[in-house]
């Protein structure tokens, strides 16, 4: 009886086992429009592509890992301790939680990525703040959640949510979910915790909200909103995460949270899942969030400039 396949992948100074190479991960189908199929190897080849891109979004920070050992149409694992079995070299941060501790894992180069990826861990869910501060968070995330699938609605919160954070004076990068809205990522220096982050992005929210209280709403709970689009913003929370920038999201067609500029929010074909794996690369490429991350900013004149605004 022969052993089980494995491909091996050189990552800088490690070697990476891939198992079972050949397994389908992403089902394909004769849906609309058609849905590709997409393996383990498709995945590792994916993730070894766009590593440069992604990595700066992931170094130094807790992940939590959504795992999906026998593909998208099997059971899902949410991650958040660090197996034994992982190789040494793999960064892991030890993090306080009530009655004791959690070892996460920390994707800090391409080997761990490939790694997680022979582990089935198709989506990676990252902490807003880094382990060597982790209290203080360096990234606020506005997440724009339609009632239904009219992506129309997000397009248009977005376009508000982004005018209100340059009123502010504050740098935003736009990035779809690959999965039903889109995110708004504001770079912040760190200065603040994160129940003044929260604080302050769910003013932003209430300010947007009240100015358009028929399209927007910040109700917590499903059934107060209606048909209105939610400004969620809850994220914004010790240990807490968001879905990582260049992730791969477990739906069909293997579609990626993917960064884009707030151009692109002009194209009326834009949607959630516009970019799959078979595309997210060439969009990296093109850098849209270019200088953005790099201007991080402390709340603190931002938040005079609000008050102003709110009177």
């Amino acid at each position: 009886m022969s052993g089980e396949a494995v491909r091996t992948v050189r990552a800088g100074r490690h070697t990476v086992g891939v198992h079972r190479p050949d397994k389908v991960l992403f089902p394909g189908g004769d849906g609309d429009g058609g849905v590709e199929e997409y393996t383990k190897s498709d995945l590792v080849d994916y993730y070894r592509a766009v590593a440069p891109f992604m990595l700066p979004h992931l170094r130094g920070r807790p992940l939590m890992l959504e795992r999906h050992p026998d593909g998208v149409d099997g059971p899902r694992f949410m991650q958040k301790n660090t197996p034994d079995t992982y190789p040494e070299w793999i960064t892991r941060v030890e993090v306080a939680k009530e009655g004791g501790t959690v070892c996460h894992t920390v994707c800090d180069d391409s080997a761990t990525l490939l790694y997680l990826a022979d582990q089935a861990a198709l989506t990676l869910h990252r902490w807003l703040s880094r382990a060597d501060d982790l209290g203080r968070p360096d990234r606020m995330v506005f997440d724009l959640d339609p009632a239904g699938d009219d992506f129309a609605s997000v397009r248009e919160a977005a376009g508000l949510l982004g005018e209100l954070l340059d009123a502010l004076k504050l740098p935003s990068g736009l990035m779809t979910t690959g999965s039903r809205g889109l995110h708004v990522v504001v770079p912040l220096n760190g200065h603040q915790d994160f129940d003044e982050v929260r604080e302050f992005a769910r003013d932003v929210a209430d300010t947007l909200a009240t100015a358009h209280p028929d399209r927007l709403t910040t109700a917590a709970r499903k059934k107060d909103r209606g048909d209105r689009l939610y400004l969620d913003v809850q994220r914004n929370a010790y240990a807490q995460t968001a879905v990582a920038p260049f992730t791969v999201r477990a739906l069909p067609g293997a579609p990626v949270a993917t960064p884009l500029s707030w151009d692109e929010l002009e194209d009326p074909a834009l949607h959630a899942r516009h970019w799959t794996v078979a595309d997210a690369v060439e969009q990296a490429r093109t850098r849209p969030w270019a200088g953005i991350m790099s201007r991080a900013r402390s709340l603190g004149p931002a938040r005079r400039r609000l008050n102003a605004l709110r009177g």
